[in-house]
This record gives C-alpha cells, sequence and structure tokens, in this order.
C-alpha cells in the first residue's frame, strides 16, 4: 500500500453516538450526533433478511428511524465502511424516510468489478460506483454539521474498506474487533493479510484517546456485547494485532487463520445487494426479483458431474 500522510483531526469534538445491535449478523450500526446540533450520520444499517424464506423485513432500519424522528435529528449522511459480505445494507430505505447522501469508498468500482463478474450481472450493472451518491477518497472531509471528520482509506478485509474519523470517534468497519475479537479476515476475492496489517498500523497510528467502534462483535467467550474501544487499548491488548507484531508474523497467523473460517451464512445475497448500495436487482419480466446463488464461487467440488444436459 502506498504511503499516505495522516489527517488532520477534531478530537477536541466528542460526538454523541447510539449503538443498534443486531443480533442474527452481530452486526453494530450507529447514529453519530454532531454536539452542537441535531446534525447526525447513520453508519452500517442493516436490512434484515429470512434467508430460507428470501423475506426481507426493516425491522432493525425502522428502529433508527423512530430514534432520529423521536430526537428530531437532521441525517447528512448514511455512511457504509464497506461493501459487507454478512448483511445487507438498509441505506437507501433510511434514505427514503430521512434522506441523506449515501457514502463509500471510491474503491468501490474494483469490489464492483470483481463480483460482478462473480454474478455475472451483465452489462446493466454499473462498476463505476454511481449508484452511490458519494464516492469518498483518502483524506476527504466529512463534515456533520459543525463536527469536522474525514475519511480514511483502510483496505486489506476488501479492497474499498474506509475508516471514517468523526470528532474523537473512529468507524472501523470489520478492519478491527474489540481487543479480544482481533482483526478482520483477508481472504475475500481482493483481500490481503499484508495490506490489512499496513491498514491497521495507520489506525494505530491516530491519537492513543481516539475512540473505536467496531462494526461486529461476536461475544468471545461468552461475554456481554462490547463495540467500544481505543486506539491505545487495542495497541496494548489486541490479540492479532498488538505492539510488537510483526507484519509477517500477522500475515502468517492472518493466512492460517483464515483457511479455517467458513463463509458468512449471508455472503452470497449480501454482496448482490451491497455492491448496488443497497438496491436489489432489478426484477425479472414477471416482476418477480431474484439473488443468484453462483456454484462453487468460493470453492467446492467439481461440478462438472452434476451438471444437467441442455433441456430439448
Amino acid at each position: 500500500m502506498n504511503q499516505v500522510s495522516q489527517p488532520v483531526l477534531d478530537i477536541a469534538t466528542r460526538p454523541e453516538i447510539t449503538t443498534f445491535f443486531d443480533e442474527p449478523t452481530n452486526t453494530l450500526s450507529y447514529v453519530v450526533k454532531d454536539p452542537g446540533s441535531k446534525a447526525c450520520a447513520v453508519v452500517d444499517s442493516v436490512l434484515n433478511l429470512d434467508y430460507p424464506s428470501g423475506s426481507i423485513s426493516t425491522t432493525g432500519a425502522d428502529q433508527i428511524i423512530a430514534f432520529v424522528r423521536e430526537q428530531g435529528l437532521e441525517v447528512e449522511w448514511i455512511l457504509e465502511t464497506h461493501v459487507h459480505a454478512d448483511h445487507l445494507s438498509a441505506a437507501p430505505h433510511i434514505q427514503q424516510a430521512l434522506g441523506g447522501k449515501i457514502a463509500i469508498g471510491s474503491h468501490i468500482s474494483v469490489v464492483q468489478e470483481t463480483f460482478g463478474a462473480i454474478f455475472n450481472a451483465g452489462p446493466g450493472f454499473a462498476r463505476d460506483g454511481s449508484q452511490f451518491d458519494v464516492l469518498l477518497k483518502d483524506g476527504d472531509p466529512i463534515a456533520i454539521g459543525g463536527m469536522q471528520g474525514c475519511a480514511l482509506h483502510t483496505p486489506g478485509h476488501t479492497p474499498a474498506c474506509m475508516t471514517y474519523v468523526l470528532g474523537d470517534a473512529a468507524f472501523v468497519g470489520d478492519t478491527l474487533f474489540m481487543p479480544d475479537g482481533g482483526t478482520a479476515r483477508a481472504d475475500f476475492p481482493g483481500g490481503d493479510a499484508r495490506t490489512l496489517y499496513q491498514s491497521i498500523q495507520r489506525i494505530l497510528a491516530l491519537p492513543q484517546e481516539l475512540r473505536i467502534f467496531v462494526c461486529h462483535d461476536y461475544l468471545p467467550n461468552g461475554r456481554e456485547l462490547e463495540y467500544e474501544t481505543t486506539v491505545a487499548a487495542e495497541l496494548q491488548d489486541n490479540i492479532h494485532v498488538h505492539r510488537g507484531i510483526s507484519e509477517d508474523a500477522f500475515v502468517d497467523m492472518r493466512s492460517a487463520r483464515d483457511v479455517t473460517l467458513g463463509m458468512p451464512n449471508l455472503i452470497l445475497p449480501s454482496l448482490q445487494v451491497n455492491m448496488r448500495a443497497g438496491y436489489f436487482p432489478p426484477a425479472a419480466g414477471t416482476g418477480q426479483v431474484f439473488l443468484q446463488l453462483p456454484v462453487n464461487a468460493f470453492g467446492g467440488a467439481d461440478i462438472a458431474t452434476f451438471t444437467a444436459r441442455d433441456e430439448q
């Protein structure tokens, strides 16, 4: 990864942060409010999907919408830290109800190229990120009311992963977990453990007191839900990447660990929707919307034996 400069931060400003936890996917969503106004951002929202039935619901997103309305807040941003592989984004639903600009990192085009091919999306699927309202580049400013923030490109888990530093809080997506949870996997298409290590070092070079908010908590060892830590705590205690862990040691650990991990339960529907900014693929001629299940997209037995002869 190319060397990049650290941003100018406004960590004297402490945003008001409200957390929403989606238990089926262990996902944290956040409403981040400017302390000096009613302006806010929504980070990493969740659309509920019952996979066996194929039915979706907006239960979790509606809780966020209700909270924003009850507090009289004004949504300026709907931020996605990356193209999630474990849950569907509710960004369009929230935008329709509350407004705001849907934003993601500008490297979304790399992800769209990769998964557009895997899902045989065809020429009608734009691979330039145009489904999103704003494509953020490394160092781009993000203002929420009077609070200043910025976007940091922190790839490795995916090519388009972003960390959003808003006041004294950093929203790191899947790049880092709580210290006892370690770090993101790096074996998805476009992921890279060495790049991930370098991105994490950039986060850990931020001010020690900066608060870190994670996108997932899997309650390791049966503990209660946790989602807020600090740069200092991650440096001291992160089980995968604490102070003193070399890049080579991290890459060896991450590579060995990743081959033991199964795919997330919702990876196939999530990627098809999230690479479109939370929108579903166009409906078929019947009006029915379909999501594809590409066989062996992530490995498996030889399919030739099981491939049906063309129907006559």
